[in-house]
């Protein structure tokens, strides 16, 4: 088996070089030639809903007992209409059960209104992130020209990631459709509307959740007065209601910097007491979102990247529901996923994979992912690297407290955090990386040892890296020192690790990473990698006698 794991150690951690230089050089020496073309990935594939055996190679460990839950576009045209974003592609469920050591696999579709009313059509009805739909072509040149002033109905094709309400799972996207799924045979159980039960007109793919099962997300309403960021609150498991999302509530609403272009997100951060949005100048142009029918283009038309502003981080109590009145702003920078935020000595540290710019939304085009030679390096090369970053935020911000000095009083953090009025703290991140990082393009799909470490100091995160447009390589970084240990094969790429603590787990990093590994080059050459998570060496693979196409986000589901 040609892959290795390779320890790398910190290198120039303690420089003072500015943080604007650094990321300039990272992004020039993360440049790219002659990149593996990806196009098998994004192509449409058959699903697999009867269990199917696995070939193990190596061991997997026996007291792995669960199903790891995976979810993604699946199926990207429908006769001869196609889709032009990843985004767009219909959900694909996939289920590896591991049991014994032993792997089954199986898929389904998600059984969405959108997936069965393209199905029924054999072509593309309903319009996504990136693909307007057409007007019927069986209908006369009025009733087309009329079907453009009728309102564009949020999909509910939810192919984002596997979430979990009150001890149900369910697959989600961005808007206010969730479908309740059963995680034994991947069948789709029920569509929910966020809006039937609070007032919010959809959620984010990746709520946090406390340690008795409450849940936390967000979600945007839109009114006459224009639109606001909204906290829910989920309460955990009730024996006494069967209610999918019945007691959610919104925690407490935010006004947007401009009401007609509030900012896109799509997670956010969560410590013991707080839950930290982070408002950044990826910007939705609401009028251009509700005319994009009207004027024939498709809503991420209407998304865009504002470099003048500023990112602002918002403060809100988890108890209380206030809004803290100290907004801490930072430079441009954008962030799709969030590592793990703690509070200690009166700071909020926040963790999160940033880059410099928020155009990177728009490159994943279908036509972008399936060009090869040259047309594919240059695509790679226009997309900003990202990396893993600390910002410091001092929560206990008075009139008393001086202005112009750093209130990071962590000797060990090159973290900054300024009072520059009575509202206003200003940040500048620590890189929680060295130089070394950029070999690997950055890190993005990151995640913790969540059921210990949410919340809490940590040391180590995990991720892939990102030397092409899609993960391929495995990361574990470790903050103590700024270390990482690397898996890798050539020509092989590697989906979102998944961490499972070992049964009698007493370090941190005790348990497997598991991910998904697709192999292009290859047909049929897709397997299921078990590593060791302290040492990252490998211990089995589970290989899957079916192609699959690159996912998104997923879960592990310990088996009861």
């Amino acid at each position: 088996m040609q892959s290795c794991c390779v320890s790398h150690p910190v290198t120039s951690t303690m420089s003072h070089t500015p943080v604007e230089v650094c990321d300039s050089y990272k992004a020039k020496e993360c440049s790219q030639k002659g990149l593996e073309s990806i196009a098998p990935l994004i192509h449409s594939v058959e699903e697999t809903p009867d269990p199917i055996s696995t070939e193990v190679q190596g061991t997997i460990p026996v007291w792995i007992s669960g199903k790891l839950l995976r979810n993604g576009p699946g199926k990207f045209e429908f006769g001869n209409t196609r889709f032009n974003h990843w985004f767009d592609g219909m959900a694909m469920l996939h289920q590896f059960k591991i049991e014994s050591g032993q792997v089954t696999y199986m898929s389904r579709f998600l059984q969405s209104d959108a997936y069965k009313k393209n199905s029924e059509r054999d072509r593309i009805v309903m319009s996504e992130f990136g693909t307007l739909a057409m007007p019927d072509p069986c209908k006369n040149f009025f009733q087309r020209f009329l079907s453009r002033f009728e309102m564009m109905e949020p999909t509910d094709n939810a192919s984002v990631s596997f979430v979990k309400y009150k001890g149900d799972y369910f697959v989600s996207t961005e808007t206010n459709y969730i479908h309740r799924v059963n995680p034994e045979n991947l069948q789709t159980l029920e569509k929910v509307d966020w809006s039937k039960f609070i007032a919010v007109n959809g959620a984010t793919a990746h709520p946090h959740y406390d340690p008795d099962g409450t849940a936390y997300n967000m979600g945007n309403s839109y009114g006459n007065k224009g639109a606001l960021y909204n906290i829910i609150c989920v309460p955990p498991e009730r024996k006494d209601t069967k209610d999918t999302l019945q007691g959610a509530k919104v925690l407490c609403s935010i006004s947007p910097t401009s009401k007609s272009h509030p900012s896109y997100y799509h997670s956010f951060g969560m410590s013991e007491n707080y839950v930290v949005f982070i408002e950044q100048p990826i910007k939705m142009d609401l009028l251009k979102i509700i005319t994009c029918k009207l004027r024939g283009k498709a809503l991420s038309e209407g998304i865009y990247w504002d470099p003048q502003q500023e990112t602002v981080f918002h403060l809100i109590d988890k108890r209380t529901g206030l809004v803290s009145p100290v907004k801490y702003h930072a430079k441009a920078l954008s962030t799709f996923h969030q590592i793990n935020a703690f509070e200690e000595d009166g700071l909020l540290m926040l963790d999160m994979c940033c880059c410099d710019d928020g155009d990177a939304i728009n490159n994943y085009l279908i036509q972008n992912l399936r060009k090869s030679g040259e047309a594919l390096d240059e695509v790679y090369n226009s997309v900003s690297r990202v990396f893993p970053r600390r910002f410091v935020l001092p929560l206990n911000i008075s009139m008393e407290t001086p202005t112009g000095q750093n209130l990071n009083t962590r000797t060990c953090s090159q973290a900054t955090c300024v009072k520059t009025s009575r509202e206003r703290v200003f940040c500048q991140h620590e890189d929680l990386h060295g130089d070394d990082l950029c070999e690997y393009g950055g890190l993005e799909f990151p995640q913790i040892n969540y059921g210990r470490c949410n919340t809490k100091p940590y040391r180590y995160f995990y991720g892939c890296g990102f030397r092409h447009l899609v993960g391929d390589s495995l990361l574990k970084m470790d903050l103590q020192d700024k270390t990482f240990k690397v898996w890798e094969q050539k020509g092989s790429f590697p989906s979102e690790p998944a961490f499972v603590p070992s049964p009698d787990a007493v370090e941190e990093d005790d348990g497997v990473i598991l991910s998904v590994v697709l192999t292009p080059s290859q047909d049929k050459a897709t397997f299921l990698l078990v590593l060791d998570a302290k040492t990252f060496e490998e211990l089995g693979r589970a290989y899957v006698p079916v192609n699959l196409p690159y996912g998104f986000h997923g879960t592990f589901a310990t088996s009861s």
